[in-house]
């Protein structure tokens, strides 16, 4: 599972601009996934280990809650 981590200032959640990969794609460890947008910041969150992606758990323009869900990558 890809999770948003922590962003630290008080942020509590951030919306998702981009996806990087499709369901079905191979993603490498320290891959960039998803580009996500907060009022302070753009960032990314990258791929915490290596796998296929199986599901996106929230779509562009969703907002995700700090330590919510973003992907299953298996």
């Amino acid at each position: 599972m890809l999770k948003l981590p922590d962003l630290g200032e008080g942020i509590e959640h951030a919306t998702i601009s981009t996806w990087y990969f499709e369901v079905g794609d191979q993603i490498k460890e320290g891959d960039d996934v998803v580009e996500l947008a907060t009022d302070k910041a753009t960032f990314n969150v990258s791929a915490t280990h290596s796998g296929v992606l199986k599901q996106k758990l929230a779509q562009k323009g969703d907002d995700v809650k700090i330590g919510g869900f973003l992907a299953i990558i298996e």
